[in-house]
Parts: structure tokens; C-alpha cells; sequence
């Protein structure tokens, strides 16, 4: 069982479970069986935090979430989010006007087949509506109920600044791992000076940092890794020289690379509450024994010499995404 952190008002295990995979990105859709089982054994572990979202699936996720929660709500800190929109040519925008905030709220309800959501997320800010619109519409969802506590995605620190004076932002999800630490600086200073928890989203690199992929060749046609740059051929070459490094670190504590880079993220603070994704119980035990090791400032040292961010080959998205996925 692992131990507990807080964000902002939540109580919440230390590690998360991000849902995403279990319905898209990573390949074809699998047997829903296992994915309903690694909730369920999430569960057992102590992982209370499990993370969707309305467009993961085409909805899809949320209504698998739903029935493994099912007889095991108050087991449960749901988070969901609300925001982004993909165009027919796989172009991404966000949108945060009041009156789809409200309808995207409904709509989650419904898929999820619960009353109410823990942290109700703007997934992506929608730059033509200004946030205190998005959060005066959240902090009424607040009011009526249908959520608990309001979280906020790849933000800015002025935008979480801006947010935060309308409601308060009880958690902030962006990417953060030994090869994508953007959010470190003002980002993250600011989201502490508030008092925001950080939920770090792709803690594993997508699952690179975990060294169990070691061709592009060895992911589906249909997986989305494979038009992310930092798995271009020349890049992805250069980058498994840093999960080599890793590896060497990792055996000398008895530990895998990616439970080594995940103790990484686990060591940043205690408002820290990293969200890897599986669709398997496997890995789901794997991750969670992360949260748990202990790491010494020698030990972040030698890690972060490993992972320099100067070695890191490519960017985080192609050029399509990354304006709107907050590059």
C-alpha cells in the first residue's frame, strides 16, 4: 500500500493512474477485462487518483472508468478534463467558453455514471476565451455540486495566476519527466507559492524512459509515438543512449530504469503526485513500487547526469500539436 499525498484540499495516494492508454494512443484498444482489472488492482495498491478525460477515446474512456468504479466511488479520487477538440484532420484547439464547460461537465457525468467529479480539469487554455470565463463557469459547477475541486493543464504561471484569483486551482497536470521539465522555473514556483499540487502527466517519457521499447519498429502502426519526434529515427537512437544510462543506475539498486526515472519525478516534493499510465497490472505493480524508493541527493545527482537535458534529442510534439499542446 503506498503512502498518501495532498493536493491543495485532496487527499490522494502518492501515485496516480493515468487512464488515456487503456482506450487510445498506445496501439489498438485492448481487452477492456485487463483494463478494468489494473483499476481495480490500482485500488487495492492504494492509487486512488485515476485520470481521464471527455476526448481519451472519444469519450470512450471515461465510460470504461465508469464501470470500473462501479460499487467502488468512495474508493475513488475521479479526476476528468474538458477543453480540447480535434478537427477532422487530427489538427488540436482548445476551447473554454462557459457554456461548453457546463455541457462537457454533463456529458462526463453521464459517461462516467457518477453525480459528481473530484478535480475537473481545463485540459488545454483555449486562447480566444479568457480563463476567468472558463472559471467563473467552474467555480458555478463548484457551487451546484457536480465538482469538487478545479485543476488546470500545460498552463502558464500568469494563467494559473488568473485562474487562481477566480478559484482556486487546486491542482496543475502537465508533462514532467527527466526529458521534459519545462514546468521548472516560474511555472512550477508559482503553482507552490499557491499552493497548487503538480500532477506530472508521461513521467516515463510515453513510456521510453522504461527502456521497453527499443525500435520504433516495436510499436503499432497505429500508435502515436510514432510521429512524435523524440522517437524520429536519429532521435530515438541518441535518446536510448540516456535509458542505457539510466539502466546502469537502475541495477546497481536492483530497480528497472523506468522505476529509477519514476522515483525521479515521486522525489521532486510532496505535492508531487506523478500519473503513469498502463492498461496492464503488471506494470501498474512495477510503477507503484517506484513510490516507495527512497532516493538519496547523491542519487538524484547521478540521475540527472544521466538525463541531461541537453542530450535529449527532439522536440515534444510535431509542429501541428505543439502549438496548442503547449509546446
Amino acid at each position: 500500500m503506498i503512502s498518501t499525498r495532498r493536493l491543495g484540499g485532496l487527499e490522494v495516494g502518492a501515485q496516480g493512474l493515468g487512464c488515456m492508454g487503456m482506450s487510445q494512443a498506445y496501439g489498438v484498444r485492448d481487452d477492456d477485462t485487463e483494463s478494468i482489472a489494473t483499476v481495480h488492482r490500482a485500488l487495492e495498491l492504494g492509487v486512488t487518483l485515476l485520470d481521464t478525460a471527455n476526448v481519451y477515446g472519444a469519450g470512450a474512456n471515461e465510460e470504461l472508468v465508469g464501470r470500473a468504479i462501479a460499487g467502488k466511488r468512495d474508493q475513488v479520487v475521479l479526476a476528468t478534463k474538458f477543453g480540447i477538440v480535434w478537427d477532422k484532420d487530427g489538427g488540436m484547439s482548445a476551447r473554454g467558453d462557459a457554456a461548453y464547460v457546463k455541457q462537457s461537465c454533463e456529458e462526463s457525468l453521464r459517461r462516467l455514471n457518477v453525480d459528481h467529479i473530484d478535480l475537473y480539469y481545463q485540459h488545454r487554455v483555449d486562447p480566444d476565451t479568457p480563463v476567468e470565463e472558463t472559471w467563473g463557469a467552474l467555480a458555478e459547477l463548484v457551487q451546484e455540486g457536480k465538482i469538487r475541486f478545479a485543476g488546470i493543464s500545460e498552463a502558464s504561471a500568469e494563467t494559473i495566476r488568473r485562474a487562481h484569483a477566480v478559484h482556486p486551482v487546486t491542482a496543475l497536470q502537465s508533462e514532467w519527466s527527466l526529458w521534459t521539465r519545462g514546468i521548472e522555473g516560474e511555472i512550477l514556483s508559482t503553482a507552490r507559492e499557491l499552493g497548487v499540487g503538480i500532477v506530472p502527466f508521461s513521467p516515463l517519457g510515453r513510456g521510453f524512459l522504461a527502456g521497453s521499447v527499443t525500435s520504433v519498429k516495436d510499436l503499432p502502426e497505429d500508435d502515436m509515438r510514432r510521429g512524435l519526434p523524440r522517437f524520429a529515427e536519429g532521435n530515438f537512437e541518441r535518446n536510448m543512449a540516456i535509458v542505457e544510462a539510466l539502466r546502469a543506475l537502475a541495477e546497481q539498486k536492483g530497480v528497472t530504469a523506468g522505476q529509477l526515472a519514476l522515483a525521479w519525478v515521486q522525489a521532486q516534493g510532496d505535492d508531487v503526485v506523478p500519473i503513469p499510465g498502463t492498461k496492464r497490472r503488471k506494470y501498474l505493480e512495477e510503477n507503484t513500487a517506484a513510490a516507495e524508493l527512497e532516493l538519496s541527493e547523491v542519487d538524484i545527482e547521478a540521475i540527472e547526469k544521466a538525463a541531461p537535458l541537453e542530450a535529449i534529442a527532439g522536440e515534444r510534439y510535431p509542429e501541428r500539436l505543439a502549438r496548442a499542446a503547449g509546446k
